[in-house]
């Protein structure tokens, strides 16, 4: 189902001026109450306390793209170069695993954490090559490839109860839907398509989902975020002041707020230059309410 949404005035803010080439992988963690979204290409991290608005600004020796924190000191982060813990403190990397190590010209993408404690991650080739990338399962230790052939993976995200898994291929133009166990958060059948964007503007990027279900999703090249129902059917459209918006995530002590994350990757002088908020991650205060976001064990 398609679905037809009006367009929604809600207050969106600036949260930070920073202009990232590419703004992806926003998350946050409530009890330490601190939000992160990395710039993949710029290879940064920000980090800091939501509340009292102090955000830093790291710099990484590699393209991260999403993470979790494992506990209040440490942080799951993915990689051009596999997975990393690092130490909140220090910002001390250390090497984990690779993802792919026999193809050197990927990346990884998209990712979250499942209430279990697992990791879904994606990969892709560096120039978006048809196919060459994956989504993956990182669980206590063990990696496994859950879906090979995707181009552009994205939306990856899950349901409140644990037992569905949302994901996309940016280049398919498809939201895919997956049960899963919510013990392991291994897939238990086969995936269906929940929603056809194919025909609709820009193209289906980061998710997460609220506490009642919803499935608030990026639309890059639209400069929106939608929502989708469990069902698919689309009931919101609310613009973003960037035409690139690429991540959201539910912040703040009663995750009412939406963190969205932009990017200006491909465009031009000109193509900024109409897109004031280009590469600026915004704040958005909604009537709804999200989920907190869950930690990973690799132990």
């Amino acid at each position: 189902m398609s679905g037809v949404a009006p367009w929604d005035a809600i207050p969106v803010e600036v949260f930070d001026t920073t202009r990232c080439e590419l703004g992806e992988g926003c998350g946050y963690d409530l009890d330490t109450d601190t939000v992160w979204w990395f710039d993949i290409l710029g290879r940064k991290l920000f980090q800091g306390h939501f509340s009292s608005r102090r955000l830093l600004c790291h710099d990484l020796p590699v393209m991260g793209s999403a993470g979790a924190f494992i506990d209040d000191n440490r942080q799951l982060i993915a990689s051009d170069q596999g997975l990393h813990v690092r130490e909140r403190a220090s910002g001390q990397l250390s090497f984990l695993r690779p993802i792919e190590p026999d193809k050197p010209g990927n990346r990884s993408n998209d990712g979250r954490a499942h209430p279990c404690g697992a990791f879904w991650i994606g990969t892709m080739g560096r120039n978006a090559e048809r196919g060459a990338g994956a989504i993956y399962h990182f669980h206590r230790g063990e990696l496994g490839r859950l879906y090979a052939g995707i181009s552009i993976p994205n939306a990856i995200c899950f349901s409140p109860d644990g037992t569905t898994a949302y994901f996309a291929d940016t280049r398919a133009g498809i939201l895919n839907l997956v049960a899963i166990d919510p013990a392991t958060a291994l897939p238990t059948s086969t995936p269906q398509m929940l929603h056809d964007h194919r025909s609709d503007i820009g193209g289906l990027d980061g998710g997460i989902v609220d506490a009642e279900g919803l499935i608030w999703i990026a639309c890059w090249g639209g400069g929106c975020i939608q929502a989708y129902t469990p069902d698919g059917l689309r009931v919101r459209n609310i613009p973003v002041p960037a035409k690139q918006p690429s991540c959201p995530v539910f912040v703040g002590p009663d995750l009412e707020q939406l963190i969205v994350t932009s990017a200006f990757e491909g465009m031009d002088s000109s193509a900024r230059k109409v897109d004031p908020g280009h590469g600026q991650t915004f704040l958005l205060t909604l009537s709804v309410r999200g989920l907190p976001g869950a930690r990973c064990m690799f132990t």
